[in-house]
């Protein structure tokens, strides 16, 4: 189908409805609606309509989609079926977990290797990925063809790294550090605020220990 417009909003919701869709188990109908979907999530079926119409053309009345197509369908969309390889700068305890996480594959993401200026560090390796000195970041950078970097420096040090990846042909960031960064245009940085969705959560707990 041809590509739609779609806010940020949306594509955030789109993994979350591949999540549960491949969650289901094998013997569940092989089709599935958008009130389904919408009740299995508890979000609002008018919602979920629209964003499935915008990545999807297999919905059929009284019938609703396809699981395996819509799987595809989405996948496709959210370019799972294409790996990005990336680099990783700060092999600390944060680097080395995501090192260790082996559902990024599942996403399209091959972390190729991490850097760091910690010596005592250097030339190990973490689930198979090496860790280098940041001075052989460029050579990894142009040889993979790399366009995304993850930052998980600590907050001091993150526009630096910024700085430096995109001068390596970054063109997309991951950021873990609590850092705003300053960017040139056309560069996307993605901002993982932990500090923010803790807030969340405390406000939501504060608020359901007050309704008692």
């Amino acid at each position: 189908m041809a590509e739609k417009d779609i806010s940020k909003a949306t594509l955030k919701r789109l993994p979350t409805y591949l999540s549960y869709l491949k969650s289901l188990p094998e013997d569940a109908s092989p089709n599935i609606s958008a009130t389904a979907l919408a009740t299995g999530l508890h979000m609002g079926e008018v919602q979920v309509r629209k964003d499935l119409a915008l990545v999807s053309n297999g919905g059929r009345p009284k019938i609703g989609y396809n699981r395996e197509l819509l799987i595809a369908d989405l996948e496709k969309y959210l370019g799972y079926g294409n790996t990005n390889d990336a680099v990783l700068i700060g092999a600390g305890k944060l680097g080395r977990a995501l090192l260790g996480y082996s559902g990024f594959a599942e996403y399209g993401l091959n972390i190729v290797a991490a850097f760091d200026a910690n010596d005592a560090i250097i030339g190990t390796s973490k689930s198979g990925k090496p860790i280098m000195h940041l001075s052989r970041l460029k050579e990894t950078c142009i040889r993979n063809k790399i366009k995304i970097g993850i930052i998980t420096v600590p907050a001091e040090h993150a526009q630096e790294v910024c700085d430096l990846l995109i001068e390596n042909g970054i063109l997309a960031i991951w950021n873990f550090a609590q850092k705003h960064l300053n960017v040139p245009d056309g560069i996307l940085v993605q901002n993982e605020n932990m500090a923010a969705s803790l807030a969340i959560l405390s406000k939501h707990l504060s608020e359901h220990m007050q309704g008692k």
